[in-house]
């Protein structure tokens, strides 16, 4: 972030007592630097309050929303990288958010889009800004293990009961996560229009409870690949528990050895971590798994605007992902002539699933605290809360494609096969 050298500050400051603070050139400087900070994320209606208590904001009115930086170092570095430094110096306490984390990061992400260093305008190479791995075969396995190889315990904590880590649907918005997350898998499944017997592949299962519902609810046969060794153990676990280890298969393998040919393919959550340059072979796969009258869906998180990800978000959530556009995901369905039939936006489901983990994450905050440090704690604070506050303000999407062979004819004369699902849901949820 560039520095206004040429600004100069003559103000006086007011502690939270309510006294005057003496002034001073140290004083000053903090102040301007406060001040070209504030400036350069588009002046947010927010105040800062310093480690001395002198409070600054940008108007009049008490701002609904602000932090508290605890040290001049770290004033200093949210200067230098305001991307990645407020993000750890947030897990370290040296800046606190006061009014509410979500409704902090909606002010600050709702402002900084009005600045000209930090307007989304659409970058070709956004994808590779900022990351710390690409995606090989070797690096896809670092990545994946880096986020989701962390404990499947923790993940029961807050996750619902199948342990879906993707965007639920709630055909009625007052739906416990537990209804929201199976209607999800019932879309997905009359959307791919499954039948008994079918076989389906899916490339990047979680934890498996899509395969299983498919399995169990549909009479499909499943192989599922996915690369997260904790995932593989639990999702096998649980189909062999359930009775369901021949009509699923779970195979801990990368997407880019899939084999065999099936009637339907499905990713959910995946693409995220595949990166554009691997779509040419993602659709490789897509084209020499589905069968001529096959039918495929890709369920993930998109944007409308191709603007890199968070460096904080890169090195310490995901790293090699990145949420592509429409435009970008398009390259998976030229290559091999793809028809595109349907294309749905579940932005706002995402909204509600992340509010749901929030909470349940918070209200287990002392088992976290077993397994965890601090640090850990508030880092997943951010990113939940973070994920609330994109999806809400539309700088993040939840996309669903299905795709078809651009000779297939036998597809859907009209959308009754979905209207029924939420018929069903209004009755049942």
């Amino acid at each position: 972030m560039d520095i206004d050298t040429t600004s100069t500050v003559s103000l006086p400051f007011t502690g939270r007592n309510g006294k005057s603070c003496s002034g001073g050139a140290v004083y000053a400087i903090d102040n301007w630097l406060v001040r070209t900070f504030l400036r350069a994320i588009g002046n947010p209606a927010l105040r800062v309050v310093l480690w001395d208590g002198r409070e600054i904001t940008t108007n009049g009115s008490p701002p609904a929303v602000g932090m508290v930086i605890h040290d001049r170092g770290a004033l200093r570095r949210l200067l230098t990288n305001p991307l990645l430094n407020f993000g750890d110096d947030y897990c370290s306490r040296r800046i606190e958010v006061e009014g509410g984390l979500v409704r902090f990061l909606e002010t600050v992400y709702r402002s900084m889009r009005g600045t000209r260093r930090y307007r989304r305008v659409s970058d070709p190479a956004a994808y590779r800004r900022n990351q710390p791995n690409r995606n090989t075969l070797l690096e896809s396995r670092r990545n994946i293990h880096h986020h989701y190889d962390i404990g499947n315990d923790f993940y029961q904590l807050w996750l619902d009961k199948e342990m879906l880590y993707t965007c639920a649907y709630f055909p009625d918005q007052a739906a416990s996560l537990e209804d929201a997350q199976k209607a999800k898998m019932d879309l997905i499944c009359r959307k791919l229009r499954l039948q008994p017997g079918q076989c389906v592949v899916e490339a990047g299962c979680g934890w498996g409870g899509l395969a299983r519902h498919m399995a169990r609810r549909y009479g499909v046969r499943v192989k599922a690949y996915n690369i997260s060794r904790e995932q593989i153990f639990y999702a096998r676990h649980r189909a062999k528990i359930e009775g369901l280890e021949g009509r699923v298969e779970f195979i801990e393998d990368d997407y880019r050895n899939i084999t065999g040919i099936y009637d339907a393919f499905v990713s959910v959550g995946m693409l995220e971590h595949v990166g554009p340059d691997n779509y040419r072979e993602l659709s490789q796969v897509m084209d020499r798994s589905l069968v001529e009258q096959g039918i495929g869906l890709i369920h993930t998180i998109g944007q409308n605007c191709a603007t890199p990800m968070s460096p904080w978000f890169l090195r310490r959530m995901f790293p090699g992902s990145y949420p592509p556009t429409i435009r970008e995901i398009m390259e998976l369905f030229e290559p091999c002539e793809f028809t595109v039939l349907d294309v749905e936006n579940l932005r706002l489901h995402y909204a509600r699933t992340c509010e749901h983990w929030l909470e349940r994450f918070e209200q287990n905050l002392e088992r976290v605290r077993e397994m965890f440090d601090e640090g850990f704690i508030r880092a997943w604070r951010l990113y939940l809360s973070g994920c609330i506050a994109n999806f809400t303000l539309g700088n993040l999407q939840l996309f669903q494609f299905v795709f078809s062979r651009h000779t297939n004819n036998l597809v859907p004369w009209t959308r009754g096969h979905l209207m029924a699902l939420t018929e069903e849901s209004d009755g049942n949820l």
